[in-house]
């Protein structure tokens, strides 16, 4: 099971696959009361079948969400949560086929609900997770006793048995060190059965097995946020973001945090008014406003850009990535560029030819002086060129990316 699922909705899946069949002849049986009961039934029926899933009950919620998916489906919401069930109905089928078929069923689903205006970022993620053929199960360990373990454990929890699924994943931990599903998982069951301090243990097991995944982070946060603990909660998403800054569902957690604590996400506003063309056999064209190169605000300065990103494209690149045969937008080269941006405006500065410092420029020039030039470029100048170095920067350069998302990005600092 995808663990954006897990987080969807935490409930467990109580009914094991028999009760379940004997639940879908006795509905597809018998008269549908939602038809007969028009629109208030519809919602009722809607409601309860939300509230089972809450109640670790998904199996009871599927036969509910089947109907109402076929009275309309046009209801995001349903079409989204019929999705959910029919994969936590995966989890309790041996047959493999039978498995996959269902995942079909679960992806189509969730497909439609995208296709009717459902907007979610869990849903879009597992939808990122399942491919249109319903794609393998899923192999958690290459030690076969460790990924037995962790199938036991999944089988346990979708049919509700917390305490089994719970020994079952620190089995797989013990069989395999390195598993980082193993210690999340069982956090998970510890958080289920309302121990959070215990479920935080495990969740830091997990971040230590592996401190790039967002997972663990974003997990943690979540009993925070529920006691009120918005600032906890807040670093908690930061690492996530920090962790994979790429992931919608680390975006997602930081968002969820701003709504809460009323806070507007933004980074810096600074404008380029330089315009550099993608390179073309071996040319790159630099488009200035011309308007920049009198003023007596130091936005001269920004020629400076497109000369640093013109060299770096015919010449600097080849030089300092002679292992990559083809030239990308680099983070060295845009921090580079900037760098000479303020370098030029510090010149001016000392040589007072600028009045009053364009706005755009002197957060710049604060952002390269608090060394946080780099956290802002892989942050909010972010490229596909540019998120190919994120990973070796982050190696070293932790604290600045989370002092980067701190100070400003959650700060609204503008």
């Amino acid at each position: 099971m995808p663990a954006t699922l897990r987080r969807a909705r935490r409930g467990s899946f109580a009914a094991p696959v028999t009760i379940f069949c004997v639940m879908l002849i006795a509905t597809a049986a018998m008269p549908s009361r939602l038809f007969a009961q028009g629109a208030a039934n519809y919602e009722a029926e809607k409601q309860r079948a939300i509230q089972l899933l809450e109640n670790a009950k998904a199996m009871e919620a599927l036969p509910i969400l089947e109907r109402l998916s076929n009275s309309n489906p046009e209801d995001g919401q349903v079409m989204f949560y019929f999705g959910f069930a029919l994969l936590a109905q995966a989890q309790t089928l041996t047959d493999t086929n039978a498995r996959k078929q269902s995942r079909i069923r679960a992806r189509a689903a969730m497909l439609k609900a995208k296709e009717s205006g459902y907007k979610s970022a869990v849903m879009d993620s597992i939808l990122e997770t399942i491919p249109a053929d319903g794609g393998e199960d899923t192999k958690y360990s290459a030690n076969p006793q460790a990924d037995a373990a962790m199938r036991e454990g999944e089988s346990a929890f979708v049919k509700g048995d917390l305490d089994t699924a719970l020994a079952a994943y620190q089995r797989a931990l013990t069989l395999d060190p390195k598993l980082y599903a193993a210690a999340l998982f069982a956090g998970d069951m510890y958080f289920k059965k309302g121990q959070s301090f215990k479920a935080a243990e495990w969740y830091e097991r997990a971040i230590a097995i592996d401190p790039d995944r967002e997972t663990a982070y974003r997990y943690s946060a979540s009993p925070l946020m529920e006691a009120g603990k918005l600032e906890e909660a807040r670093g908690r998403y930061v690492e996530a973001f920090v962790a994979e800054p790429f992931n919608r569902l680390a975006r997602a957690g930081l968002i969820r945090w701003a709504e809460a604590a009323r806070v507007e996400l933004a980074h810096p506003q600074i404008d380029v008014p330089t315009d550099v063309t993608p390179l073309k056999d071996n040319k790159m064209t630099i488009n200035i406003n011309p308007g920049a190169l009198d003023a007596e605000d130091g936005s001269s300065a920004w020629m400076m850009y497109g000369i640093s990103r013109a060299s770096w494209a015919t010449q600097k690149f080849a030089k300092e990535f002679p292992g990559e045969k083809q030239y990308r937008h680099t983070l060295r080269e845009e921090a580079d560029a900037l760098r000479s941006v303020v370098e030029s405006v510090k010149t001016q500065t000392k040589d007072k030819k600028i009045k009053t410092l364009n706005p755009s420029l002197a957060r710049l020039v604060k952002l390269h002086d608090e060394g946080l030039l780099e956290a802002y470029i892989l942050f909010a100048r972010v490229d596909q060129g540019i998120a190919q170095d994120y990973a070796e920067y982050r190696k070293t350069n932790r604290d600045k990316l989370r002092r980067y998302l701190i100070e400003y990005v959650t700060a609204g600092k503008r």
